[in-house]
């Protein structure tokens, strides 16, 4: 039996976005390596889930400035998410340890009861006042992620609002540049200025009248006399809030959609609350906020056979390595007791996820996202007995975080 030969750029077919999976499967089944691009700057697209593991731990990969980057943009200028994101150590190790002092589990945990109390609102107004026939991301998934970072955050709440365009293109813009049209690459710019501009004179507000917020802490967090200077800080801030709020979006929308997908295991959720946490955990593998991401080789390294020189890039497909038969067993099925714990001794637990990465650069951001995504998912299957997709949704354009910018359900009651 003869396999067709499957090109590699048809992961970034905007055709795709709806369903990815078939053409990530196919690349993975073709082999452990594929190149984008195998004249210098050389880039390799890795598909299994070891790869992909090694790609994220593994020194010898990290990030350049983006003149120096194999996946060098279309233009010169450094916009978008920045700080920890694209640092290498020793300077994202300082800004995460600085950063760590104060974004604390207990300071995260202080919003479960706001973020319960707004779930509950939302749905009663969904289920009550909609009749139950709503958008998903609209009327639920969005806008309580949004709310509760920007609370976190001491964004006063009547400024939130401005922050869901500037956050989608700054997203959007993770996407190589040669992927964007110049109106997206003009919104990326926008939303950079947006937020610096916004922060700034946020930040200089808290220097001399601090509040009970994140920002007031980070402001005046020192280790040793070592400070976050305003440009740190404002980089930061932009991205805690485009990270913190994109990917949990994300993460409850894909939750919801395989649910109602499966009703069997929605049914089987709501008889067993434990099994929720499961069930986030199986969503992050299933269907991951983080389709893919890269990285620039900074010291020769082998990896999946191929050796790769400093300035080389790599791409590790996440979603694919996260269905990869050998580490996971049935991967195309979600399964939300796939993650639960252990029942009795000598069972193992399944393989890790990549859903907020590894290494260096895992989520700081996860426990807030798993929080959130939690107390929807609770609050969810507290107000409907079924939830019904109404009609196909619709994905936004982009490919690196994908997500779906509209969930038509029918919330049932019954």
């Amino acid at each position: 039996m003869t396999t067709e030969p499957v090109d590699v750029r048809a992961v970034f077919d905007p055709r795709r976005r709806d369903d990815p999976y078939p053409v990530l499967r196919a690349l993975r089944e073709a082999g452990r390596v594929h190149w984008l691009s195998e004249t210098s700057p050389r880039i390799v697209v890795l598909t299994r889930h070891d790869d992909c593991g090694q790609l994220m731990t593994d020194p010898a990969f990290g990030h350049l400035s983006m003149a120096q980057s194999a996946f060098r943009p279309v233009t010169d200028v450094d916009e978008g998410l920045r700080s920890m994101l694209r640092a290498n150590p020793p300077t994202h190790t300082r800004l995460r340890r600085l950063v760590s002092r104060e974004f604390t589990p207990g300071r995260i945990a202080r919003f479960g009861d706001s973020a319960r109390l707004l779930a509950a609102e939302l749905l009663d107004d969904a289920v009550r006042r909609r009749g139950g026939e709503v958008d998903l991301v609209e009327a639920f998934a969005r806008p309580l992620p949004l709310r509760i970072i920007c609370t976190l955050l001491g964004v006063p709440e009547q400024d939130d609002r401005i922050f869901a365009d500037w956050a989608s293109a700054l997203t959007r813009g993770l996407d190589p540049d040669q992927m964007l049209s110049p109106a997206e690459r003009a919104a990326r710019t926008e939303g950079t200025r947006g937020f610096a501009e916004y922060f700034t004179a946020l930040i200089a507000r808290r220097r001399t009248d601090p509040a009970d917020d994140l920002l007031s802490a980070l402001v005046a967090v020192s280790d040793g006399g070592d400070r976050l200077a305003g440009d740190e800080l404002v980089d930061l801030c932009v991205l805690l809030l485009v990270a913190g709020y994109e990917t949990t979006v994300n993460l409850v929308s894909g939750a919801v959609l395989a649910l109602a997908n499966d009703p069997e295991q929605y049914a089987l959720l709501r008889s067993r609350r434990d099994l929720v946490p499961a069930a986030i955990e199986e969503t992050l593998r299933y269907d991951p906020p983080i389709q893919w991401l890269a990285r620039s080789v900074l010291a020769d390294v082998d990896i999946a056979g191929h050796t790769l020189r400093p300035g080389d890039g790599a791409l590790g497909l996440l979603a694919a390595a996260q269905r990869d038969p050998a580490v996971f067993p049935d991967p195309d099925r979600f399964d939300v007791t796939r993650y639960a714990v252990p029942g009795s001794a000598g069972i193992a637990q399944p393989a890790r996820h990549f859903g907020f990465g590894q290494g260096i650069h895992y989520c700081l951001g996860a426990p807030l996202a798993r929080l959130e995504a939690e107390i929807m998912l609770n609050a969810l299957l507290d107000h409907a007995t079924r939830v019904e997709v109404t009609a196909a949704p619709s994905y936004r354009p982009h490919l690196a975080v994908r997500g779906a910018s509209t969930l038509p359900v029918r919330l049932s009651t019954d």
